[in-house]
């Protein structure tokens, strides 16, 4: 069976955490386990998130005043070989005759896309709200809630296609547990004869996952996060887990445009594409979410 399965920068950097290598490696030794099971006997393509990691070098490239900072798509190839290189050596350490590859991996953006003029994609640390306003003040930002917190947001355009797809298709038709589209993806637009030029955007992963999914014809997609399962009336004395439903359900409902909402719109297109199931549950509890027991799953 082929899966293409996404864990989101969150899930590696908890909200709250201190935002250290230690933490992040730390993390992902929790998970690997996990992981490891859901590539036993399959094909795997791993997709990450970056949020926390990119917003975090963006602080640090500001901090040196002597150079200009780098743009976002820098640094989401940057953030890529980091956060590649954290799942790929807790991987190894738990399944070490299987073959694992990171790929810096770039996506295609439309350069109209209405995204560029709204912000949505939260990114960095998380702040109360005092604090965020004041950083908007003084950097220029674009901030929003997240949660109980507030995080700088910035353009996510829609994934429209993946340069490297054929290295990826061929990678894991051999076996090769692929790590790629991290961060959804390095943002790049491509002119009438190829050439290609970075955007300062970052593209949601989940939705990358699930184009990605659909393009290798993926059996099932799953996507993990910090959050148990999807919620109706998440933050509210109504919440209501949703252990399952149809897509047709979930495009009734209303879900934060940010985190969840991606999410479920991510899967709720590959199953109405493919026919095939995905899924949404805990990072921690992925061989459940896998199997259907645990999380939330949709069904074609």
């Amino acid at each position: 069976m082929r899966v293409v399965v996404a864990i989101g920068g969150n899930a590696l950097l908890e909200r709250g955490e201190v935002l250290s290598a230690e933490t992040q490696q730390r993390n992902m030794a929790r998970a690997a386990g996990a992981l490891a099971q859901l590539a036993d006997g399959n094909e795997m393509v791993l997709v990450h998130g970056n949020g926390p990691q990119v917003g975090l070098l963006a602080l640090e490239g500001e901090a040196f005043k002597e150079a200009p900072p780098f743009p976002l798509d820098v640094l989401g190839a940057e953030s890529q070989g980091m956060i590649g290189y954290v799942i790929a050596q807790e991987l190894r350490n738990v399944m070490p005759h299987r073959q694992i590859a990171t790929l810096i991996t770039q996506t295609q953006v439309d350069p109209d896309d209405p995204a560029f003029g709204a912000p949505s994609k939260p990114i960095g640390p998380v702040y109360s709200e005092a604090e965020a306003r004041a950083l908007a003040d003084e950097r220029g930002w674009q901030v929003a809630a997240d949660g109980d917190y507030f995080r700088r947001v910035v353009p996510s355009p829609q994934p429209a296609g993946i340069l490297e797809f054929q290295t990826i298709r061929l990678l894991a038709g051999e076996g090769t547990v692929v790590i790629c589209a991290g961060g959804g993806g390095v943002p790049v637009i491509v002119g009438a004869r190829g050439q290609t030029r970075g955007v300062e955007a970052v593209i949601d992963k989940d939705l990358a996952a699930s184009l990605l999914a659909r393009k290798l014809g993926a059996d099932r997609l799953i996507i993990l996060t910090d959050v148990d399962a999807v919620y109706e009336d998440w933050g509210t004395a109504r919440a209501r887990k949703i252990g399952e439903a149809r897509s047709a359900q979930l495009r009734t409902m209303s879900f934060a445009k940010g985190s969840m909402g991606p999410k479920v719109d991510a899967v709720c297109r590959f199953v109405e594409e493919t026919g095939r199931p995905a899924a949404i549950g805990s990072l921690k509890e992925a061989a459940s979410v896998a199997d259907g027991t645990a999380g939330t799953q949709i069904l074609p």
